[in-house]
């Protein structure tokens, strides 16, 4: 084994939801700012991997390598909750067998362990190899600490005003299920519990988000943790994003937001990996038909079989339903009123960094929480009458946002948050960028 001063930095990626993509995201946006022959490790299951590289560029000093996702040979590939499950229970193993074959490839030693969060074994790993470990947190600080805050959780209701940053219009029902879990042994509730207790060990935890969001909740944050860097939005300062142009718009969603008034246009997503219950895409396609306004519908092929008879033919000269969007080129139109979301963490800051309100149905992990963030705390946005789609229930959120005043103040609210999450990213003196000139340090830094 070769040591140098070169760097070797090991990435370990949770390969379920919107993990793994933002930390490749993350690792793209740093390698310009290190030595030139830095190397990046992607340690990452099969499955995940060929997602995200189908998508992404692999960058030239960056090498993939699959770990075993817990499926032993010649059993069917599970999925949801079970595939999960057989993954977390092949950590940390998985992952030192693929780590040691990549230094024994490369002849360099790993300089610095940067991991989602989730894997919280790797404080471990990088304290046996005495590197740094940095910790990514793929989601907000409100959910990151209401899971440093599990004990007292579970301990007593009744404290979950006292959570710094936090209205007193927090329930127990907006918590992420793994937090109030009967027990926390079961595998998801035993991972993120472990990380709660271990994150104080990471050299840095890092944010896509900015700290104007939730200033009282990030300065409680630092307190408990060594560095808090809040880093975003990503999406604010992706120069190599380039935009779509006519030829490369083969849904036709940029062109068609041409021709639509400014703020009429309703975007309707519920990220990749949901559908919607039958009833809901039912719903929603009775509330757009009758008010027939202007819409934009991601919508998969499994959900457009649901669709009521003749609707596509019916809503063609006012609307579009398309298999796949390109949802930062839509938010980013001025003719986009109003966002139909799921809460993701990304498509939340995706609303707020376009200045575009929401209307929220959350279904699990930190929707919930983000759905009434969105509402209660920040002020930008409705969740859904009763938590799902109804015809009547989703024709008032629309009516709150084309009809009412309130939609005019829930616009300027997510219009200033906007301009704070511009303010962060700021070449010179923007929180975000100084402190990703600090994470860019710690990856730097040989103990």
């Amino acid at each position: 084994m070769t040591t140098t001063s070169q760097l070797h930095i090991a990435l370990l990626a949770f390969p379920f939801g919107s993990h793994a993509a933002p930390l490749l995201a993350l690792v793209q946006k740093l390698s310009p700012f290190l030595p030139s022959n830095t190397l990046f490790s992607f340690f990452n299951t099969s499955q995940s991997n060929t997602s995200i590289f189908s998508k992404s560029s692999k960058p030239n000093n960056l090498k993939i390598y699959n770990i075993w996702d817990g499926v032993k040979e010649g059993n069917a590939t599970p999925f949801g909750r079970e595939a999960i499950d057989l993954f977390i229970q092949s950590t940390p193993s998985n992952f030192q067998t693929s780590m040691r074959e990549a230094e024994e490839e490369t002849g360099v030693k790993f300089s610095c362990i940067f991991s989602d969060s989730f894997l919280w074994f790797s404080s471990e790993l990088a304290e046996k190899m005495n590197v740094p470990w940095i910790a990514f947190w793929t989601a907000g600080s409100c959910s990151l600490s209401i899971h440093l805050y599990t004990d007292l959780i579970r301990s007593n209701d009744e404290t979950l005003s006292k959570i710094p940053g936090f209205l007193s219009t927090l329930r127990i029902s907006d918590m992420p299920p793994e937090v109030v879990a009967e027990n926390l042994e079961g595998p998801m509730p035993s991972m993120l519990y472990n990380m709660a207790l271990n994150l104080h060990k990471a050299n840095g935890v890092v944010l896509n988000s900015f700290e104007e969001l939730d200033p009282i909740t990030n300065k409680d944050i630092k307190t408990k943790l060594q560095k808090v860097l809040n880093i975003g939005p990503l999406v604010l300062q992706s120069s190599k994003r380039v935009h779509l142009d006519a030829n490369s718009d083969e849904s036709g969603c940029i062109k068609w937001l041409e021709n639509q008034n400014e703020k009429s246009v309703v975007y309707l997503s519920f990220g990749t990996v949901l559908t919607l219950p039958p009833n809901e895409i039912v719903a929603i396609a009775e509330t757009l038909e009758a008010k027939r306004v202007p819409f934009i519908w991601s919508l998969k092929d499994n959900g457009v079989k649901i669709l009521p008879k003749g609707f596509l033919e019916r809503t063609k000269e006012f609307g579009k339903t398309v298999s796949w969007a390109p949802q930062m080129e839509i938010l980013e139109n001025s003719a986009v009123g109003v966002f139909v979301t799921h809460c993701g963490w990304n498509s939340i800051l995706e609303g707020i960094s376009y200045g575009v309100p929401m209307i929220c149905r959350p279904f699990f992990g930190d929707q919930k929480l983000n759905s009434r963030m969105v509402e209660s705390v920040w002020q930008i946005g409705l969740q859904i009458e009763g938590g799902s789609f109804t015809k009547s229930g989703t024709i008032s959120a629309l009516d709150t946002f084309f009809n009412e005043e309130k939609g005019n103040v829930l616009r300027k609210n997510v219009q200033g948050l906007k301009e704070k999450a511009l303010e962060a990213v700021k070449p010179i003196d923007g929180s975000s960028t100084e402190n990703f000139k600090v994470l860019v340090e710690l990856v730097k830094c040989h103990k």
